[in-house]
């Protein structure tokens, strides 16, 4: 029987539980070691190494937020596809900072095309069948939706929007930024 009642799966969720509150670059064997009361050595029957452990909280991340953004998308379609699917990542990002840095973790291929990662692009896919963007664009409109999803999102964690002069809050800015998007994808221009 396993001490301190670590197993694989616990061993993830304690991880993932972790990078939310001091950094998913923060999460070493070491401080994961410390929450279970057990020494360093006692994990690496669990895990292979650091990286093993990262790959492993990015897996169970692309997972947990592909599970929510399908929950978002679920009956949607069009422009409400489109603001239920981008709040799905927000709200993620807003709730589970550690495990949002985690999505962005670099897997080895075989890793990545076993992941949930292709939930996600299919996803996209699926909201791009309401837009006039041609199947041959639509990687394009994926990466134009997944860098200002994470481009907005990162700034916001990082609090760079506090500077601004302006009055109007973050939401009214992602508001606007959405609905930008709507109308690049309703009007998507031809190669």
């Amino acid at each position: 029987m396993a001490r301190a009642g670590v197993t694989v799966e616990r061993l993830i969720q304690v991880a993932a539980d972790l990078a939310d509150e001091i950094g998913f670059e923060n999460v070493t064997v070491t401080t994961l070691a410390r929450s279970f009361g057990v020494k360093e050595g006692s994990l690496y029957s669990h895990i292979k190494n650091m990286r093993d452990l990262r790959a492993k909280v990015a897996l169970f991340a692309l997972a947990e937020l592909a599970d929510d953004a399908g929950e978002a998308l679920a009956g949607r379609s069009g422009k409400d596809a489109l603001v239920a699917f981008a709040n799905a990542y927000r709200d993620y990002a807003r709730k589970h900072p550690g495990r949002y840095a985690a999505t962005h973790f670099s897997l080895d291929p075989e890793t990545a095309a076993a992941s949930a990662g292709g939930r996600h692009v299919e996803m996209s896919r699926a909201i791009l069948r309401g837009y006039p963007v041609p199947e041959s664009d639509q990687i394009d409109a994926i990466r134009l939706l997944g860098s200002t999803f994470h481009g907005f999102v990162s700034l916001e964690a990082a609090d760079a929007f506090r500077h601004s002069s302006d009055a109007r809050g973050t939401d009214a800015s992602w508001a606007r930024i959405l609905d930008t998007l709507h109308s690049a994808l309703s009007n998507w221009p031809p190669a």
